[in-house]
């Protein structure tokens, strides 16, 4: 799948998003991108719960995945657990030996 194909699910993922759950993937997604030029966006894990999947950004390797859930927008970084977080911005997922994730509500 082409980076603007992969780009184009993403838009349908986050317009079919319902109030400010989408909106606010939508805004961390601009960051993602602005921080990281270089950055690539796929859509993984199609399956019949999930059948538009879920975005991805990568470089090197996965950076993040972006997940709705019901009360929360999640970003997960698989490695997270590698990095310093001096302010404190990891919020769930702290116990595991490898992810950690921000979820940001409402």
């Amino acid at each position: 799948m082409s980076d603007a194909a992969a780009s184009q699910q993403i838009d349908d993922i986050v317009r079919r998003m319902a109030g400010w759950r989408g909106e606010r993937l939508s805004q961390l997604r601009a960051l993602i991108r602005g921080a990281d030029p270089g950055v690539i966006e796929e859509v993984k894990w199609k399956k019949p719960s999930r059948p538009e999947g879920v975005p991805v950004w990568s470089h090197d390797g996965i950076v993040c995945i972006g997940e709705a859930l019901k009360n929360a927008v999640r970003l997960t970084f698989p490695k997270g657990a590698q990095l310093k977080d001096p302010k404190g911005l990891f919020n769930t997922r702290l116990d595991s030996k490898m992810v950690r994730a921000i979820d940001f509500h409402e």
